[in-house]
């Protein structure tokens, strides 16, 4: 065991500048593939946040609109306010149908706005009614909204999950290009640790023939290729670690947390919970291309 770990030890600083570019490479590399990972955690947390709480505003026809399934200087009429509850509340995907009426519009407008000239603008008589809808599944919500715009006495139908897909898709575009960025280092990384395997065994080549002459077995032959690549993992893997948990505490714990606490951000334990599969992934990254090296280079 010491003649292994000296033979570790000799080719890591043997080989210094390879065994730091590859130390950096992983740890680039797996940060990125940390990042993906709780980017990923992060957007399934802001859909369950947002959306849950997305309601679909069905507005109904008032004496000057001009758009929609409106008459012409005609409010909603009351036949027509209870076919489009009817017809609503019999959709399946919807579980439950609120009705709000000029005042409370009118209420909510005022609250909204009241420290804003634009309160005094509008009054009761200009709101509009409107039906808000609760769905039972809030990502299927393009059935109700189709249906809901074809009814007679709707003037629009507001729908907020048109502006969060696009936010969503960008969240989950940066978090594919994460990942492919990290995986492209990755690979990055397995032909740097392959490089360094071929010349170390070059540069040993007298000592492992000698090795091989006196009946050393595959493995003792092997171990301190495997010590001096796993070294190099276990380091990328701690900066890599490092770098997640200090990201979450300096981006999430002192500012998103304070600045918006009305959302749900990560928490410490997710960050642990990815911190774990880099520490595999590192370990994964180390041994198998290792072990393919070793056999084809040292042919052992």
């Amino acid at each position: 065991m010491r003649h292994t770990l000296r033979e570790t030890w000799s080719g890591l600083t043997r080989n210094a500048a390879m065994t730091v570019a590859v130390v950096v490479t992983i740890w680039v590399s797996l940060t990125l593939f940390g990042l993906g990972l709780l980017i990923n955690k992060q957007v399934d947390l802001l859909k369950d946040r947002w959306y849950d709480q997305i309601e679909i505003s069905v507005f109904l026809c008032v004496k000057d609109s001009t758009s929609g399934n409106c008459e012409p200087g005609q409010d909603v009429t009351q036949s027509q306010k209870d076919a489009i509850k009817k017809a609503l509340e019999a959709n399946p995907e919807v579980e439950k149908v609120m009705f709000e009426s000029k005042e409370e519009a009118y209420r909510d407008f005022q609250e909204t706005y009241k420290d804003s000239p634009i309160a005094d603008d509008l009054t009761v008589d200009q709101m509009q009614e409107s039906y808000r809808i609760k769905l039972k599944d809030p990502e299927q919500y393009q059935g109700v909204v189709t249906e809901a715009m074809g009814l007679p006495g709707v003037q629009n139908v507001q729908d907020m999950h048109t502006v969060l897909d696009r936010i969503f898709a960008g969240l989950n575009a940066l978090k594919w290009g994460t990942v492919a960025m990290s995986v492209a280092l990755l690979v990055a990384a397995w032909v740097q640790i392959s490089n360094t395997i071929r010349i170390a065994a070059f540069a040993r080549r007298r000592e492992l023939g000698i090795m091989r002459l006196v009946g050393a077995s595959n493995t003792y032959i092997m171990l301190p290729f495997l010590l001096e690549s796993l070294v190099a993992g276990v380091l990328g893997a701690v900066f890599a670690s490092a770098t997640l948990l200090g990201l979450h505490h300096l981006v999430i714990t002192r500012n998103l947390e304070v600045s918006m606490q009305a959302l749900r951000w990560l928490e410490r334990g997710d960050v642990l919970v990815v911190v774990g599969w880099v520490a595999l992934t590192a370990i994964a990254l180390s041994i198998v291309p290792t072990l393919i090296a070793t056999k084809r280079y040292l042919k052992v």
